[in-house]
């Protein structure tokens, strides 16, 4: 088996069984080998099934070389050897001429005076490939040179500072929609069902203890009317429950046991609770608390 052309037409029957198996193959935003182990077995077999015919044919043709005559077999190697020697001419050619040299038959030609113990030299021309380079980098030099230094093109200092400004506020809008990276000051209101379940379950688990059940207040304030110790919507509730009540007598920070997208939950729920009317509700602390005030604090 001619080992280099049997690896290049196996590596490219398997490029092209993986080429139609995306293609065809639903695989999400994964590669569909990824997804679905099954095809490297499929691939396996292809691989076999390619091994099997390449070493078939050899094996095919290595029986019908011994049965030729010595003659015809002669004939044969002339032929391979005609077929290999004009194989990449136009390849071989095109690095001849990149080089630029002189084959050895000429090199007579460009031989110089100079000798050194016997040492000769020869007048070779540059590489084309380092002519066209040195041509091309000259070409870019003037551009260069023009846009930044006649045409007043961005400098570098500027291009940081563009790059700069773009990161951060990538940063800032990931920051926005990221669920686990919201805080108070860019947290939101959720009014979806699913979010205010969620929240009710989390404020079942962790505040009724001090809330009650239905936010009547207990040990902790009453959720249910206007009066906030530390504010009130969803900024400063947020924060509450983030970061605790007050120091010495408040609420602990539930931040270390609840990621932001369940403060922000457990956060909306409390609000919803607003206007409610608990069983047993315990007096009004803390100051009144209307949308004014949400956004005389989201200014200061």
């Amino acid at each position: 088996m001619k080992t280099t052309a049997s690896y290049l037409r196996i590596t490219a029957l398997l490029v092209i069984a993986i080429i139609l198996m995306e293609l065809t193959i639903d695989s999400g935003d994964n590669w569909v080998i990824v997804e679905y182990p099954v095809t490297w077995a499929i691939l396996a077999i292809i691989l076999l099934f390619a091994i099997a015919i390449e070493v078939s044919v050899a094996s095919l043709k290595s029986v019908l070389y011994k049965s030729l005559d010595p003659e015809a077999q002669e004939r044969y190697n002339v032929s391979e050897k005609a077929r290999k020697d004009n194989q990449f001419v136009w390849l071989k050619n095109t690095y001849a001429k990149l080089l630029s040299n002189k084959p050895i038959e000429q090199e007579h030609e460009i031989i110089l005076d100079h000798n050194y113990d016997g040492i000769r030299e020869l007048d070779n021309d540059l590489p084309s490939w380092w002519l066209y380079g040195f041509y091309i980098s000259i070409i870019f030099a003037g551009i260069y040179l023009a846009k930044y230094h006649v045409f007043d093109g961005t400098s570098q200092t500027e291009e940081f500072e563009i790059e700069m400004a773009e990161a951060k506020a990538a940063v800032e809008e990931y920051k926005r929609t990221a669920p686990d990276l919201i805080d108070a000051n860019s947290v939101e209101l959720l009014t979806e069902a699913s979010d205010l379940n969620a929240g009710k379950q989390i404020f079942v688990q962790k505040c009724a203890a001090c809330h009650k059940a239905d936010g009547g207040g207990g040990i902790g304030p009453n959720l249910a009317d206007e009066y906030w110790i530390l504010g009130g919507g969803i900024s400063n509730v947020f924060h509450t429950v983030s970061e605790g009540g007050r120091a010495g007598k408040g609420m602990v920070a539930w931040k270390t046991e609840l990621k932001p997208t369940q403060i922000a939950q457990v956060s909306s729920y409390v609000l919803s609770l607003r206007g409610t009317t608990p069983a047993d509700p315990k007096e009004a602390q803390g100051d009144l608390w209307t949308e004014t005030d949400v956004e005389v604090e989201a200014t200061e």
